[in-house]
Parts: C-alpha cells; structure tokens; sequence
C-alpha cells in the first residue's frame, strides 16, 4: 500500500532548562510526520532526536525526510537505516496506526515517574508532583560539587514521604570514585533509592557491570543502550539489570518489541521530551512491553506549558 507523506519542523521552549551533565537543553524541536492512506485514513508519527545521547541530529532526520518523495511505502519505512532511530520510530509508529488490526492499547494504568529539577529546586519541587499523584521521583546528579549533592539527597530522602521512591541519573557523569561514593551512600537506604541510572560513561561498561554486583543499589543503563543495537549488545554482554530505554530514540518498535518479549528484560520506559504524538505511542509501548510495573519516566508535563504539547 502507498501513503501520502509530509512533514514539519516543531519546536517549544521548555518552562525552565533541562541541566543535566551534558549540559542546558532550551528548546526542544522535532519533526512531525504526516501518512495519508488510501482511504483517506490519517496517522501521526514524531522523529524527537537527541543527538547528544546517541541518534541521529535534527538536520540528518529533516534531509531524510526531504529526500523521501511524496508517496512513500511500507518497504520504504521498513527499510530507514539504523543510523536513523529517531526516524524508524517516528515513521514506524505511524505506520501502525494506520494498520487495521493494530489495537489500541490503554496505558493509562501506568505510573508515573516525576523528574525534579538539579540542586536544591529539587527539595521545593518534590511537593507540588507529590500533590499530582506521583509517588517516585527522578533527580538529577553529577551535575554540581558532589558534598553539595550528597548534602541534598540527605534532605531529600529526610523530606520524602515513607512510600516514596527516588531514581537518581548521573547521565554519565560521575568517575569510578565518585560513583563508588554514590553506591555506597544508596545502600544506606535501600527502601528510597529505586536505582542510580548511567552512573559512568557509556565506554564503561564493564565497571558498570562489576558495581551493580558488588552494590545491593540497582544500576540502570540509559545512555548505554540508547539505540536497539546497543541494547542488544549490553544484554549479550551480560547485563541483567535495568534497561532505560527511550522508544523515541531507540529505533524500529517492531524489533524492539521482538527483543523484550523474547528476553523479558527488567526495563524502564522513558521520555525524550516529545509531543502528544510521540508521547502516545511510546506509551503504548510502554503498556505493552512493562512486566515489573516501574514507574515510567514521562512524568515531565510541568516542563511544558500547559501540558505536553499538541500540534
């Protein structure tokens, strides 16, 4: 079958910055995707790049789309390189939709894991997501001095209520020391801390795999399995514990969907900050694919206006 194709180039500004170790992220821009079929059925698909943590870049995914013609196939979709996965899963999910026998799937029973801001925001912010019905919580670190973070996370976990829960994500930054430092303070509150995710750089991979047996703290991969290939890699690796995975970077939905139900992975669906679009079909994914009922990470609509964007 053949579908009428188009695209455009969105952006929003985020209500407050997004600090992470790889820096402050302003402004988030995407590419919405449009697919007509020949019925007249439409379908929505959104290519939401994070070139800093491993896809493609917005301008490779806008000159893919330049070069497609106005009339594309299913072959065509299926064939997006894998240098490409912000582009296989924006198309791919569009593609379902438009499919006859694609159920909808509800995720509205999912639950929601609330990122707080980096530093000391995070003990004034907590409250206000609290109020909104998350019960766990995701905050940055390795982003300031390490005696200040440490200093937070006291107050934090002394703040938070007794059935919460608190992921903390380095996205890399922290070295062996501090990282050491970090799973040690953790295991000093095993009932809090759900897990420290990419505590080290992603080409430290086998002393992320050491840590997460030596420490009774869970490690979660994130920027090591960031696109499908790396994730099979890690898992034929021998990484066992928790997988971050990102569907709006990870690549084609179709293999990802193969991979987790033939490995049962232990794994945590996660936001790339994408619109209404983006954010369903992720979500569906998520549904689908969760069988140890963490929270999901999209609990990021306080850093929209209003609510996450639709277009």
């Amino acid at each position: 079958m053949k579908y009428q194709f188009s695209f455009r180039n969105i952006s929003q500004k985020f209500t407050r910055p997004v600090i992470t170790n790889h820096g402050v992220w302003e402004i988030r821009e995407s590419v919405i995707i449009r697919l007509v079929d020949m019925t007249g059925k439409v379908s929505w698909g959104e290519i939401a790049p994070i070139s800093w943590f491993g896809s493609e870049t917005l301008e490779e995914a806008l000159d893919f789309c330049h070069q497609l013609p106005k009339e594309i196939t299913s072959e065509i979709i299926f064939d997006i390189p894998n240098q490409l996965p912000a582009c296989q899963f924006g198309f791919e999910s569009a593609l379902e939709n438009l499919q006859e026998n694609h159920e909808s799937l509800n995720y509205h029973h999912l639950n929601f894991s609330g990122l707080l801001p980096a530093g000391k925001a995070a003990l004034n912010q907590w409250q206000n997501l609290w109020k909104q019905g998350y019960k766990t919580f995701k905050w940055k670190i390795g982003v300031n001095d390490i005696n200040a973070e440490l200093e937070i996370l006291n107050l934090l976990i002394d703040q938070l209520p007794e059935s919460a829960k608190l992921r903390l994500d380095a996205n890399g930054g922290l070295d062996d020391n501090a990282a050491k430092l970090w799973l040690e303070k953790c295991d000093n509150f095993p009932n809090k801390i759900e897990f420290i995710e990419q505590p080290l750089p992603v080409d430290k991979f086998s002393e992320m795999l050491e840590l997460s047996n030596y420490y009774s703290t869970k490690i979660a991969l994130d920027e090591s399995v960031a696109t499908l290939q790396q994730l099979e890699n890690c898992y034929q690796q021998g990484w066992r514990s928790i997988f971050v995975i990102k569907p709006g970077i990870v690549g084609s939905p179709s293999r990802l969907r193969k991979f987790c139900q033939q490995h049962q992975i232990d794994v945590v669906f996660s936001s790339v900050f994408e619109t209404a679009i983006g954010r369903q079909a992720a979500l569906k994914l998520a549904a689908e694919l969760s069988s140890n009922h963490r929270a999901v990470g999209f609990g990021i609509n306080h850093y929209f206006t209003g609510s996450i964007p639709n277009v």
